[in-house]
């Protein structure tokens, strides 16, 4: 795994320490029962509900690993108010030359998700963003070449 800090905020740090309690209490539980059912069943070899509880099983303490790992490395920064884009910050920007406008906030890599608007501070759009402030113009590559936004506002 990797030995760099991961950036969260604390919803997210909460959020990834309940999945964990869960996976180790309530999800191991369950598939201990389901592996203790398939073995009942009978012959393993060709036991498919015991493949299939086997396989989810190491997923799952796949996962768990993971997520102590990620919580092991976390580092928790708050949101501090701010005209200037930062980690938390929610900001809006316009394609120069263009009317549409797009918000986003800053947040980091394990809680990136463009469904929900947030991108990680070090994406190519959102390291571009990251030290500017309301009128400020930035550039960034792209597959399909270099693109250039105004920052509207920063929360």
């Amino acid at each position: 795994m990797s030995g760099e800090d991961t950036v969260l905020t604390r919803e997210k740090f909460d959020e990834l320490v309940a999945e964990l309690d869960n996976l180790k209490t309530v999800r191991r539980t369950e598939i201990a029962e389901s592996l203790e059912y398939a073995r009942s069943l009978g012959d393993l070899s060709e036991n498919a509900e015991y493949q299939e509880a086997r396989e989810l099983q190491a997923a799952t303490e796949e996962r768990i690993r993971k997520l102590e790992d990620i919580i092991k490395r976390a580092k928790i920064i708050s949101h501090k108010k701010s005209d200037v884009v930062d980690f938390g910050s929610e900001v809006t920007i316009v394609k120069v030359g263009d009317k549409e406008k797009h918000d986003y906030i800053i947040v980091g890599s394990e809680e990136a998700d463009m469904r929900s608007r947030k991108i990680s501070h070090v994406s190519p759009l959102g390291s571009a963003m990251m030290g500017k402030k309301k009128g400020d113009e930035f550039d960034f590559k792209t597959p399909s070449g270099k693109q250039q936004y105004k920052i509207v506002s920063v929360k």
